[in-house]
């Protein structure tokens, strides 16, 4: 086993400012977006911006510290009780009086003084789990009875309770993340491409079956039919954008974010930021993103084992995927999801779990083989 204290030195210095960038951006964005919203509901401009330093920055920091100094081989071991304990968290959602619904979706629950959405904890428990399954050198991959469908049998009641809420924009990213970690995990491409092709169908069973997600599609390929219903906040966004042009507003001077721009601090931060700061610095911001997940990734290929190769792997790919996720839906690209912009949306669960995320990425670094 790898030693604790080992390689210290060895810690991606590279990575960790680009995620302090990060996070102090996010910090600005939230301030500036959530200031009118705030006052409006809560009679306190700063509400949001307080609650994300108290329920999510100060919380995430402690585990991001812990998770750090923990020998990264403690989460293979423990995999198995932490995915079992993700499953508990993801059934306490359907049982009344603990878990409630909020935007259409049972996907939080009550735990007194703040409330938790498992289905962010869900998708880290799912990586480790996934990283552990596939680094099992036992395993034979190229057998597709012995190999890779017990790990999809494991994997899957997670993937069908998260369904069941249901959050698809949270079971879109987990289903890429365990696509990628497969693909990462050498599994052949013939049952790839067979994966893929009934992700595919299941996508447009999915799109069928709901109708608001139906809807929801057609509003994604033609923005212009109901710009005042279902369109409404896409539409916005891109007025937000339109509106911020090269340069932008200036730095808290959007319109948008005076109660025309639905869910302000969460999935549409992004269209306010481009607003105020405009395309250049905004495009920045994806830049940002691009250079987490190149640095992320150049850590889980120098990783000492498999293990810490597919967890520093998954783990990138889940920050980076639900970033494009958000910020593609914003610009009109992909389907609304409504998906929190990691380390810069309003939200205390998905905030902590990305800090963990971030941590263990670092830790991994720390034992790193260059």
């Amino acid at each position: 086993m790898i030693g604790i204290g080992q390689n210290k030195m060895k810690t991606d210095r590279i990575f960790l400012i680009y995620i302090f960038i990060l996070i102090i951006f996010g910090l600005i964005a939230l301030t500036s977006a959530s200031t009118p919203v705030g006052y409006e509901k809560f009679g306190d401009a700063y509400y949001f911006i307080k609650k994300q330093i108290f329920r999510g920055l100060i919380p995430g920091l402690v585990l991001f510290f812990i998770v750090t100094k923990l020998d990264y081989l403690w989460f293979k071991k423990m995999s198995w009780i932490i995915y079992g304990f993700a499953l508990f968290l993801l059934a306490l959602v359907f049982i009344p009086g603990v878990g409630f619904e909020l935007n259409g979706a049972r996907s939080w629950i009550s735990l007194g003084i703040f409330n938790f959405q498992p289905a962010e904890f869900v998708k880290l428990a799912l990586i480790i789990m996934t990283a552990n399954l596939l680094s099992d050198g036992r395993r034979d991959l190229t057998n597709w009875q012995t190999g890779l469908l017990p790990i999809l049998t494991i994997l899957a009641p997670a993937c069908l309770l998260v369904l069941l809420q249901p959050d698809i924009g949270t079971l879109s990213i987990i289903v890429v993340i365990i696509f990628t970690m497969l693909y990462l995990g050498k599994v052949p491409w013939k049952y790839l491409t067979v994966l893929g092709l009934f992700g595919i169908v299941g996508f447009i069973m999915m799109i069928w079956a709901a109708p608001y997600r139906l809807e929801r599609f057609t509003t994604f390929l033609h923005p212009e039919l109901d710009p005042q219903g279902v369109g409404y906040q896409i539409n916005q966004s891109f007025l937000a954008i339109g509106s911020g042009g090269p340069w932008g507003l200036g730095l808290g001077h959007s319109r948008q974010k005076y109660q025309y721009l639905p869910e302000v601090t969460a999935d549409s931060i992004f269209a306010v930021v481009a607003e105020e700061v405009g395309f250049l610095v905004s495009s920045l911001i994806v830049v940002l993103f691009l250079l987490i997940g190149w640095r992320g990734l150049k850590i889980a290929k120098n990783a000492p084992d498999n293990f810490g190769r597919l967890l520093a792997g998954g783990l990138t790919v889940w920050i980076v995927w639900q970033s494009f996720l958000n910020i593609g839906a914003i610009v009109g690209v992909l389907p609304l999801t409504g998906v929190p912009l990691p380390l810069v949306s309003h939200g205390g669960s998905a905030y902590i779990m990305s800090m963990v995320g971030v941590g263990i990425i670092i830790n991994i670094s720390r034992f790193s083989n260059n």
